[in-house]
């Protein structure tokens, strides 16, 4: 009987295993807890949530919750697990981690087919069926050994910047830069608030095994403001040659289509809300639609865009898939569709099949999407939002529900073509 090694009992790798064994296939399921832990887990269990109990939103208004409906489509094992262990919180998905961990920790016990092994692994067969979920922070030792196999160190973060959607931003105060940029021009006033709500801002304290990261390459927008009122305007606000403007905050086209914007320079720790609240003083960006807030933190993930195919194969050695965030993903659902994308992948690989393209029409074809054609020069993990998806011409108000619409009914397509 064939057997298929998953390194890791995360969201990702425990979706796997169950999707995998579901289907007859044979399962080691390799994880170093309760032996050994990360410095971000607490949990003896599988499938622990280290940061927010949130799953984000459970409604087709947002992308995460057609995501979750497209998983429902599919059966999604530890979507399941989370509506059973759900507890109030309006309209999102929020669980009782401990008891979500303990309902997924029995489904892979009680499951004859799933082999757990507890153990640290630093290397493998690169030779046979492998899923690589090891999570976002793995080994040192099995960090080394993936680098070595890809041929070149994987990457972490430590600041990453916004992004906003670009139907969202108000052009009656941008205009069009150079080079495809877009240009948000400040008044003095309107400097000077921005820049005394910027620096007495809340930001988010670093975990203890995060402090050692060196951020001075890539300052945050918010110590720039602590450091003098004119820091931003010598450097990401600084207004280009021939510019009146008193500050001028840039926009960079973040996808190829355009949907999604970068705002250049604004590496930030500060808190959602803080974000929200006061990079909406920036006038172009009073109403923006935020798609991803600024983070800072480790995260351990290898660049997709350079070494993974659309299926999440190692294109060097397409008998090892790469799942959750390591594989350039970031959040709870988003791991736990890859682990259910990599599962179906890999019976059609090992069954010689066609493997499954799922299409940028959904949810899960356009996260797909975005680890192959992401910038290799500069690639950041991404969780799902509007912007990935294949555009669709439509008038402002009724393009989120028609991209709902189109990606569940191409999902129930692709259900049925392929038997899953």
């Amino acid at each position: 009987m064939t057997k298929v090694s998953i390194i890791g009992a995360g969201l990702a790798g425990c979706e796997a295993a169950l999707q995998l064994a579901k289907r007859g296939i044979a399962v080691d399921l390799y994880e170093m807890k309760p032996q050994k832990h990360t410095p971000a887990q607490h949990l003896d269990g599988f499938a622990e949530l280290v940061c927010s109990n949130s799953l984000k939103s459970d409604t087709l208004d947002f992308a995460t919750g057609v995501l979750k409906a497209e998983l429902r489509n599919l059966d999604c094992i530890l979507l399941d697990c989370a509506y059973k262990s759900a507890i109030p919180a309006g309209k999102t998905l929020t669980v009782d981690r401990e008891k979500f961990s303990e309902i997924v920790t029995q489904k892979i016990r009680d499951e004859p087919l799933i082999n757990v092994i507890t153990q640290e692994v630093t290397e493998f067969d690169t030779s046979a069926p492998v899923i690589v979920a090891a999570g976002p922070l793995c080994t040192d030792d099995l960090a080394k050994f993936l680098s070595k196999l890809v041929g070149e160190e994987l990457y972490f973060y430590d600041a990453v910047a916004p992004i906003v959607s670009a139907d969202s931003i108000d052009y009656n105060f941008a205009y069009d830069g150079e080079e495809g940029y877009i240009n948000c021009p400040l008044t003095k006033d309107e400097y000077l608030k921005f820049w005394t709500a910027l620096k007495d801002a809340p930001r988010v304290e670093l975990k203890d095994f995060e402090k050692e990261i060196n951020f001075e390459a890539c300052l945050p927008i918010e110590i720039m403001a602590k450091r003098g009122v004119d820091v931003m305007r010598c450097g990401p606000l600084k207004p280009s040659l021939g510019d009146e403007n008193y500050a001028v905050v840039q926009l960079r086209k973040e996808n190829e289509a355009g949907t999604m914007l970068n705002l250049v320079g604004f590496q930030t720790n500060l808190t959602f809300g803080a974000q929200r609240e006061v990079f909406s003083l920036i006038p172009a960006l009073r109403r923006a639609e935020w798609l991803r807030f600024g983070v800072m933190h480790k995260n351990i993930y290898i660049n997709a865009p350079k070494y993974l195919n659309k299926f999440s194969q190692l294109k060097s050695k397409p008998n090892i898939f790469f799942a959750g965030q390591i594989s350039g993903l970031e959040g709870y659902i988003e791991s736990i569709a890859s682990g259910l994308l990599c599962a179906i992948n890999m019976i059609k690989y090992l069954d010689s099949f066609e493997l499954v393209d799922f299409s940028t029409e959904t949810c899960l074809g356009a996260l797909q999407n975005y680890l192959v054609c992401g910038n290799p020069n500069n690639f950041q993990p991404m969780h799902i939002n509007w912007g990935l998806l294949k555009p669709i011409d439509a008038p402002k108000k009724d393009k989120k529900r028609l991209l709902a619409e189109r990606a569940l009914a191409k999902i129930a397509v692709i259900k049925e073509r392929e038997g899953l």
